[in-house]
């Protein structure tokens, strides 16, 4: 079932020109520094098309919850998945969002020094200036009122939520955000996964932070829960404008 992006009408960077791109499932908000519609079109459907034409022949990439092995003439795009997957534990398709956003953003950076790709929550971006990420997390009090401020020496960067609170994303804890930061926009998407899952209860926000570090590339790590909140990391708070 679709659900409306309302997050999408919270972005301020005016400076930049935005466009959208879907293909089937994939729902991409981007904006660079002008419009790359095409560019953007051209690559979102390669890769789909990558990604579909491998499940098809494995169907079980699809649906497995668990670390999937691929053979080495897999799509690229396929084994950065299941590396991504198998480093935290979690299936392949917990890095799909991330995969997406950064193969496509990576594309269009030919054409724009600025590329900011959004897909379904999960970010890849690489800036010449500092940019702020807003924080949605369902009820809790955090919720648009802060962000993370992004500086242009730490981009490309992808940053990717999960939540078992809010949207359609898969997990079996209930936390309201897990956001992760990481130069690999894939890990921090299947990441995020798989620290959410470890957040029911409150209490079990510092045994994720742990597991948070224990995985290798990530730079950062943000758990909302209610009106509570961890962080690990380099990231850096703001107030939401």
């Amino acid at each position: 079932m679709y659900e409306p992006r309302i997050y999408r009408d919270w972005v301020s960077d005016k400076d930049l020109v935005s466009f959208s791109v879907v293909v089937k499932e994939t729902d991409l908000h981007i904006r660079a520094r002008r419009d790359l519609t095409s560019e953007a079109l051209s690559a979102t459907q390669r890769y789909r098309t990558d990604l579909e034409s491998y499940i098809k022949s494995h169907p079980v990439f699809l649906t497995t919850l668990k670390p999937f092995e691929v053979e080495q003439d897999a799509p690229a795009i396929v084994k950065e998945m299941a590396d991504a997957a198998r480093k935290v534990g979690v299936g392949p398709m917990a890095a799909v969002a991330g995969a997406i956003a950064e193969r496509v953003g990576r594309e269009l950076l030919p054409f724009s020094d600025e590329v900011i790709v959004e897909n379904g929550g999960d970010i890849f971006l690489r800036t010449s200036q500092e940019r702020f990420i807003g924080v949605y997390a369902g009820e809790s009090k955090f919720s648009r009122r802060i962000a993370f401020s992004i500086q242009p020496e730490e981009t490309p960067l992808g940053v990717c939520t999960s939540s078992g609170t809010v949207g359609h994303s898969l997990s079996f804890g209930y936390a309201d955000a897990v956001i992760v930061f990481s130069p690999s926009t894939s890990l921090a998407d299947a990441a995020a996964t798989a620290i959410g899952n470890r957040v029911r209860i409150v209490e079990n926000i510092p045994d994720a932070l742990e597991f948070a570090q224990s995985i290798n590339g990530l730079r950062g790590v943000a758990i909302i829960k209610g009106n509570n909140m961890g962080l690990w990391g380099q990231i850096k708070l703001a107030a939401a404008d």
